[in-house]
């Protein structure tokens, strides 16, 4: 047995080792998204095995609706959770807590008392016992009509929290048809999975068990109790059964989950080129009514508050670092993950119209056909939560006038569009007439194909388009019996260049109808050569791969 150190007694190394156990122990914390605390140690009362979560069938009833009542001292209560994105609230209000001195007193004649929370605190939002919270456009979907609240303005876009981590054979989302992916029900990370899956033609089956089996026509989820949890369980199904292709989390533990794999996991994509998950301020909705010029002043304190971090971030390290208990630079690394939005991205956020980025109701639809009619059943439209009152008395003042839409794509140290693996394929029916390449505009599923094909561009910066078109080969056998081997390769050269005509007329209509910049779509024709199937109707198509920038 080997001595112990001269001086190092049983006793000495009984303490040395508690003192480190409890240093270590108090250490470690709760990991919540965009924070940046080190997990809890596994094996800890702070952490137990990551498990999958009882299946909700259906959205969860929220308390009934109240009237958020201002206190006699004027300070309204908005609760955030612990997340770089709304530093610009943070910096508005110089803290968290209520100040005489900050914007939200100039603008509004009201003290703003920030909390910060990481339950999902809907009830309470919806009976009055909050004036506000932030949450993203999807949640507002998924509660719908008994969510009684309003949205004044867009806080920013997650660009890079959220990810989604596949075992190393995954390449695109297309190759989870069959596959067990972890998230958390109901959240971002929900939404994220299932809006790219609808993008794919994937269908969703949600599982209540690692051990139900999956179906193989579809992606099989399973939910974990956070974003982090589901992380862990794909991180000890990749060191244990296997059962999981994928999770959909968010940093710190991605990060944590490709390091602790091993090279089993990489990351299929996160959100940093992929504006799907957009931060909104939500108002009591009793509360908004009452107080209009109040709701004015703290949708104009925020857009202030989002200047300062954008203009200068370093100036505002210190205050947010101070309200989540970060250290600086664990803020400025934080703050790389958002993009704070200004005055007329919030504009166009609501209205639509800008080129560049989601919108409120492109993400608020999408996330009603994502989750689909089984959950939710009888869905609001997104013009019973979009307020614009504050952002058109803003605009009518004339402030911000200096401001410019600025979002643009984040490239890696590489560069460029991942050309070899497509984040997505998916076939798109365009209906054009017979042995021609002229797009029937008259058709509107062809005009709603286009849409769709354009949205993808819209919610990716720096995305491209590979249109590959494809005709029908239910003729080929005939060709062979008329004229042998000759004449199908005569007719085959004829099929090719038609469907490189069809792929062109999309990109033509893509860059007439939307204003598409040419270099972010290409073309190319395959004729017969790569069949979808024996149906010779889905075979005459045009597939979409989409390139997107990680």
């Amino acid at each position: 047995m080997a001595e112990s150190k001269p001086g190092f007694t049983f006793l000495g190394k009984l303490i040395s080792f508690a003192l480190i156990g409890g240093l270590v122990y108090f250490g470690y914390g709760m990991i919540q998204k965009g924070g940046v605390k080190l997990p809890a140690m596994p094996g800890t009362a702070e952490e137990p095995a990551a498990e999958v979560s009882t299946l909700a069938q259906e959205v969860p009833t929220l308390d009934a609706a109240g009237t958020y009542a201002v206190p006699a001292d004027s300070t309204v209560v908005i609760e955030l959770s612990e997340y770089a994105g709304y530093a610009g609230l943070i910096a508005a209000n110089g803290g968290l807590q209520p100040s005489a001195g900050s914007l939200f007193t100039k603008y509004c004649g009201c003290k703003v008392k920030l909390t910060v929370s990481e339950e999902e605190s809907w009830s309470a939002l919806n009976a009055g016992r909050l004036a506000g919270s932030a949450t993203t456009a999807d949640v507002l979907a998924v509660y719908g009509r008994q969510f009684r609240v309003k949205v004044p303005a867009q806080i920013g876009f997650s660009r890079g929290a959220d990810g989604i981590l596949v075992t190393r054979d995954i390449k695109k989302v297309n190759d989870l048809r069959g596959k067990v992916v972890a998230a958390a029900q109901f959240t971002e990370t929900d939404f994220f999975i299932r809006y790219l899956a609808q993008e794919a033609g994937l269908p969703i089956n949600p599982l209540g068990s690692l051990d139900d089996s999956p179906s193989g026509d579809a992606l099989n989820l399973v939910y974990t109790e956070d974003g982090f949890a589901a992380g862990d369980l794909f991180l000890s199904e990749l060191n244990g059964k296997g059962r999981l292709a994928g999770a959909v989390t968010w940093e710190p533990k991605t990060t944590e989950v490709l390091q602790g794999s091993q090279g089993k996991a990489r990351l299929l994509t996160s959100n940093r080129n992929l504006l799907i998950v957009a931060d909104v301020l939500v108002l009591n909705e009793g509360f908004a009514a009452a107080h209009p010029q109040m709701v004015e002043g703290i949708v104009r304190a925020l857009l202030e508050g989002n200047k300062l971090v954008r203009d200068n971030p370093e100036s505002q390290l210190s205050v947010v670092a101070q309200a989540f208990k970060w250290t600086p630079d664990q803020a400025r690394a934080e703050l790389q993950k958002v993009h704070l939005s200004n005055f007329p991205e919030n504009l166009a956020f609501f209205s639509g119209e800008i080129d560049a980025a989601g919108s409120f109701g492109g993400i608020y639809q999408s996330a009603v056909l994502a989750y689909g009619s089984q959950l939710i059943p009888n869905p609001a439209d997104a013009s019973r939560f979009a307020d614009g009152t504050a952002l058109a008395a803003l605009k009518a003042a004339g402030l911000f006038a200096d401001q410019k839409v600025a979002i643009a794509p984040i490239k890696s140290a590489s560069g460029g569009t991942v050309e070899t693996d497509p984040l997505l394929s998916k076939d798109i029916r365009f209906y054009f007439k017979p042995n021609s390449a002229e797009l029937d505009l008259a058709n509107s599923e062809n005009v709603a194909n286009l849409e769709a094909t354009k949205q993808l561009l819209a919610v990716s910066p720096g995305s491209t388009l590979l249109l590959r078109g494809h005709v029908d080969n239910s003729m080929v056998e005939e060709f062979r019996r008329q004229g042998g081997e000759a004449f199908v390769r005569q007719q085959g050269l004829k099929a090719m260049g038609l469907s490189r005509d069809r792929a062109a007329e999309i990109q033509r209509q893509l860059i007439r109808r939307y204003n598409v910049d040419p270099k972010r779509l290409e073309i190319v024709g395959r004729g017969w050569e790569e069949p979808a199937g024996p149906d010779p109707d889905k075979n005459r198509r045009v597939e979409v791969q989409w390139f997107t920038l990680e």
